[in-house]
């Protein structure tokens, strides 16, 4: 089967998801004569203007997110003869929903995420978990309705936490927008030689390392964490990590890199050490790919990190 391309609009009732699409539908150097599907699964005070799209688009409305099943979006995508799919997506839906259940062809494309910036706090701080899901994954996040002289680093940081990649766009108005420029610095200088992470960088850290592994090749770190053994490792190969929590407690996970140290059996599984270590790039079986390898010069017992759990 052809695959699909598929644009997906997140954001609760009033971001601005609705207004997006007519206008984006209404613009011939989207449509050059394709056909779109266009997955409607909320309602809001925007109302769509089928004569003003510039090629074919056919609407199918989704009302509950129980109905959002592999075999409704089938039967769906049987009844038309489409080259694309366009989904406004209901803000009280977790992603993960449409994700597990889209046909085999459909292939996301695009994501996109809306938020109506005198609301954002508020939505953030009661229901951070679905933001969070919007943000982490969205190419565009769009803040709506943004005052012009206001502080924008608390929607920045925000954002970030969640995605390190997207590109953050203020509006304050039709046609009047503003594109974040706003550099990230880490807590720590990347260009040492050797690099100290300390007990409040840890999050910031393994995500840099991970986007960005070349960058450490060679690198020396000294750093805590819990040590992690067993499994199908081999005799010196351990884990070293923290719990990392990104968005809430749901989230929290084991966030760890492959260790190397002949003398690892010294120390009991979960013991906190400190560990100085030279890191290597290269193909590890337990990441399935190349990664960072910590290749350790020292190994000893610590102090657990204060607080415990990691934290952007």
């Amino acid at each position: 089967m052809r695959e699909k391309p598929v644009y997906l609009f997140t954001g609760f009732l009033g971001s601005g998801k609705s207004t997006f699409i007519q206008d984006t539908l209404e613009t011939p150097e989207f449509g050059e004569g394709a056909s779109t599907l266009l997955l409607v699964c909320e309602s809001g005070e925007v109302h769509y203007d089928e004569s003003k799209f510039t090629d074919k688009v056919y609407i199918e409305t989704i009302e509950r997110e129980a109905d959002l099943t592999e075999a409704r979006l089938n039967g769906i995508a049987s009844k038309y003869v489409f080259d694309r799919v366009l989904v406004e997506y209901n803000g009280m839906w977790m992603t993960q929903t449409l994700f597990e259940n889209m046909p085999r062809n459909w292939i996301i494309a695009q994501e996109m995420t809306f938020f109506d910036a005198t609301m954002f706090e508020l939505y953030n701080k009661n229901m951070r978990q679905l933001c969070f899901n919007k943000m982490q994954n969205a190419e565009l996040v769009v803040f709506n309705r943004f005052q012009k002289g206001a502080d924008k680093m608390p929607f920045h940081k925000e954002v970030r936490v969640a995605n390190r990649r997207s590109q953050i766009v203020y509006e304050f108005g039709p046609h009047d927008i503003e594109v974040d420029d706003i550099v990230d610095e880490l807590p720590f200088d990347k260009k040492a030689s050797t690099i100290e992470i300390a007990d409040d960088m840890y999050a910031d850290w393994y995500r840099d390392i991970n986007e960005n592994q070349d960058e450490y090749n060679n690198k020396t770190l000294i750093l805590k964490g819990r040590v992690v053994k067993g499994g199908d490792m081999k005799h010196g190969e351990f884990g070293l990590g923290r719990h990392l929590m990104t968005c809430c407690v749901e989230d929290m996970q084991f966030a760890a890199l492959m260790g190397i140290y002949d003398r690892i059996d010294d120390f009991k599984n979960g013991a906190w050490v400190q560990v100085k270590a030279k890191v290597r790039v290269e193909y590890v079986d337990a990441y399935e790919e190349k990664g960072p390898v910590l290749y350790c010069k020292s190994v000893e017992a610590c102090e657990p990190c204060n607080p415990e759990v990691a934290t952007f």
